[in-house]
């Protein structure tokens, strides 16, 4: 590595540390919305037993994000996020 770059990198880290210890505002955040699994699947007019099955999770799981025990996480509350603002998708599959 290149003296150049070696100073970006430590500049980098130090800029880094700043936004982590709130001295500094990152340049850009990035938010993905927590998806409402018992509003999806309301507005869907599906059971849970019909949405965790068109969701391929277990209906245990879905009663738990939806009274707030657990929450939707990785793939799950992507997917969640798709069937929120394309409902086709997962009515096609019905």
């Amino acid at each position: 590595m290149d003296s150049l770059n070696f100073n970006r990198l430590i500049s980098s880290t130090k800029e880094a540390k700043e936004i982590i210890q709130g001295k500094k505002e990152p340049s850009r955040k990035f938010f993905i919305e927590e998806p409402n699994p018992k509003e999806i699947r309301t507005k869907l007019s599906l059971t849970q037993e019909k949405f965790a099955e068109l969701m391929n999770i277990s209906v245990h799981t879905l009663r738990n994000w939806e009274q707030g025990r657990r929450h939707p996480e990785g793939p799950a509350r992507v997917l969640l996020n798709v069937v929120n603002n394309h409902p086709e998708v997962l009515m096609e599959m019905a």
